[in-house]
């Protein structure tokens, strides 16, 4: 593990909604850690209100200067792994982290949006638009937005095809 961990920000994977409650036990703990906040208008039936919610959800930055850190930081209850790239814990950049800080400290911007709503592999949908329009699809690979890979399934053929996501509907078909 030794020659596998790096000093520098690590990026901290942890269970879903429990963003905030491993930042606090990581102050509590004495680790320089970082939750990026982002401000986003949220729409009840009767009311829309400001509410501030993680830019990456599930994850945190860390920074590790010992192993020990890596440990302590492990030992939270809601934190699950650091991300790896192969066998080498993954960093994140001192800039890249002013970065997000400096995109963050603006408060007249809200409604950030981090990803794109993707289908699931798997999700049964239709194709809105290009020449296969009005078909009937299931999700088979999301490599990202403009490569889904999808099977269509009519008149007992199996065939594969290559769309972008905007071309297809983001409610299920009926089976």
């Amino acid at each position: 593990m030794g020659n596998s961990l790096r000093i520098g920000w690590h990026v901290l994977y942890v269970k879903s909604r429990h963003e905030r409650k491993v930042y606090n036990s990581l102050l509590e703990l004495s680790l320089k850690s970082f939750l990026p906040l982002i401000k986003v208008k949220k729409k009840w039936s009767d009311r829309i209100k400001i509410i501030e919610k993680p830019l990456f959800p599930s994850y945190i930055f860390v920074y590790i200067e010992k192993n020990n850190d890596l440990h302590e930081a492990l030992n939270i209850d809601g934190a699950c792994m650091f991300l790896r790239t192969g066998k080498e814990y993954s960093t994140v950049t001192s800039k890249d982290i002013d970065d997000i800080k400096r995109l963050i400290s603006f408060d007249d911007i809200v409604d950030f949006s981090s990803n794109v709503d993707m289908p699931r592999e798997g999700a049964m949908l239709k194709i809105k638009d290009g020449p296969l329009s009005g078909i009937s699809c299931k999700v088979i690979n999301i490599a990202n937005t403009n490569k889904i890979i999808v099977s269509i399934d009519s008149m007992k053929q199996h065939v594969s095809v290559t769309l972008p996501a905007n071309y297809l509907h983001k409610a299920p078909v009926s089976a």
